[in-house]
């Protein structure tokens, strides 16, 4: 129960930011057209934000494959790095390693990356995981019935009211990364390096290609800083 109420807190963040998304994607998909089965089976197997408001738009023109593979796999890259952070945090998490691949989402790696130790104080580390992982998939699946529901029932009298909405997710970031900086002086070095570098890749790549490079570009230079460190 205290793991549970530990992830609970830590995950209201996300809670605000999924139902806004998660309502506007129900939304969007009812005012496409789509029976409930299409975005509520996207939203649980699927599990990617992005990839799901792409796949509605998909969905009705030619389907092609191979472009379709390669840009949900663009779009979803940034997990590769995810997985890479995480491979020391949830080694021995045993039966519970599954579900937290397939629930590792932005919001759910940004907490459960943040907070180890309030996980650890809540008792066993791998079940805070798993409930802030757990939590954020519930909210998303919910967020997008509840959309779906009331696009049927008041269509775009209410769409039109949601309009820039996904700024919300960039606020809970911002939040997040606040947070972490104000807690932990001796990753300074680090926060800053991921602001520079994302500033210099958006000016060369552009708003629709920096993340990937920018990702690499991080990768690269704390693997450099841990190797001078490392003995």
């Amino acid at each position: 129960m205290k793991a549970f109420l530990t992830a609970f807190r830590l995950s209201l963040p996300v809670l605000g930011a999924y139902w806004f998304l998660g309502i506007t994607y129900g939304l969007l998909a009812a005012n496409m057209g789509y029976s409930i089965c299409v975005p509520v089976s996207m939203a649980l197997l699927v599990y990617s934000g992005s990839v799901e408001f792409i796949g509605l738009t998909l969905l009705l023109s030619t389907f092609h494959p191979l472009a379709t593979f390669v840009m949900a796999f663009m779009v979803g890259a940034r997990h590769l790095f995810y997985g890479i952070t995480m491979l020391d945090r949830y080694r021995g998490a045993g039966w519970k390693k599954p579900f937290l691949i397939f629930w590792m989402s932005d919001e759910t790696f940004a907490v459960n990356f943040a907070n180890e130790g309030k996980m650890r104080q809540s008792g066993n580390v791998f079940v805070g995981y798993l409930w802030v992982s757990a939590l954020n998939y519930f909210y998303w699946v919910t967020g997008s019935i509840i959309g779906y529901l009331l696009g049927r029932s008041l269509g775009e009298r209410l769409l039109s009211h949601l309009e820039g909405l996904d700024f919300v997710v960039t606020a809970m970031f911002v939040a997040i990364f606040m947070d972490d900086y104000v807690r932990h002086g001796d990753t300074h070095l680090y926060s800053w390096l991921g602001i520079i570098v994302a500033a210099i890749c958006l000016y060369l790549f552009g708003p629709q290609q920096f993340i990937i490079p920018s990702m690499f570009c991080i990768l690269a230079a704390l693997f450099i800083n841990y190797r001078k460190a490392t003995p």
